[in-house]
């Protein structure tokens, strides 16, 4: 029998009196590029902290190849928007930070962290220093540091939020290439709805207060995603859909706000 690679079955989680995440159920298939979505405030970085085991729901159980591993860590690679870059560190002792972190990293280990920098434009700077990249390249080193950790899911919260559009481009393109020839199950938060149509196979949209998958889309568009498609008009309703969906939802919420605010004299 075939099990989903991950599952979130009746998930929840408090903070205090507040519900950062209402009870939440997703699949996410082997090898599939998932983005989510979704206002500030809606469960995004308690729902990886979840699956990562950083956190422990208050219910629910979450699934890795059939196996419960509700509230351990060390399943799942994570990569956040700052790289988090050592700088005493070269390229690629970076890249093998986790195998140092674990005991030291091995000949073999070192080897196959070398052949990842080379394989994905990297090769010419595993002697250099964090200091002496540029952002887009401190990125690649920092995916290239989750891949080696070799987890077959991948969480990535945000990993270009702070680059400017055109490195961002550059870094879509690139990851998906990384994603297609790594075979990874890649689950990606973004507040970008371009990067999150581009990128994803499904778009899961989140609401906020408490936090709730909204609505899940499936991306239709063929792969490889050529940069036309960013002007398609299959890309562009998917956009419409997924916007009326983050901002309808949110304007609603923040009218909810003020008629409660109003209603107990604040």
């Amino acid at each position: 029998m075939s099990y989903p690679k991950l599952s979130l079955q009746n998930v929840t989680r408090r903070f205090g009196s507040m519900t950062a995440l209402a009870p939440t159920d997703l699949v996410v298939q082997e090898g599939e590029f998932v983005c989510v979505v979704g206002p500030s405030g809606c469960g995004k970085s308690t729902l990886f902290n979840l699956i990562s085991g950083v956190l422990k729901p208050d219910s629910g159980t979450i699934l890795i190849d059939n196996q419960d591993v509700t509230g351990s860590s060390g399943h799942v690679g994570y990569m956040l928007q700052k790289d988090l870059l050592l700088p005493w560190m070269t390229v690629i002792d970076n890249i093998v930070l986790g195998a140092i972190l674990k005991g030291g990293a091995s000949k073999a280990q070192r080897a196959a962290g070398v052949a990842l920098a080379k394989r994905y434009g990297l090769g010419e700077f595993i002697n250099h220093y964090p200091a002496a990249l540029s952002g887009g390249m401190r990125q690649r080193v920092a995916l290239m540091r989750t891949l080696a950790m070799q987890h077959e899911i991948m969480l990535l919260d945000e990993p270009f939020g702070a680059l400017d559009s055109q490195t961002r481009l550059s870094m879509q393109q690139w990851l998906l290439t990384v994603w297609s020839e790594q075979k990874r199950t890649v689950i990606f938060v973004t507040h970008d709805i371009d990067e999150a149509v581009f990128l994803a196979d499904r778009v899961v949209v989140m609401s906020p207060r408490p936090g709730r998958i909204r609505e899940i889309l499936t991306v239709d568009i063929p792969r490889p995603r050529p940069l036309s498609c960013l002007t398609s008009p299959e890309f562009t309703a998917l956009k419409r859909k997924i916007l009326d969906l983050v901002f309808l939802q949110d304007s609603s919420s923040e009218h909810h706000d003020t008629q409660e605010s109003l209603a107990h004299g604040s």
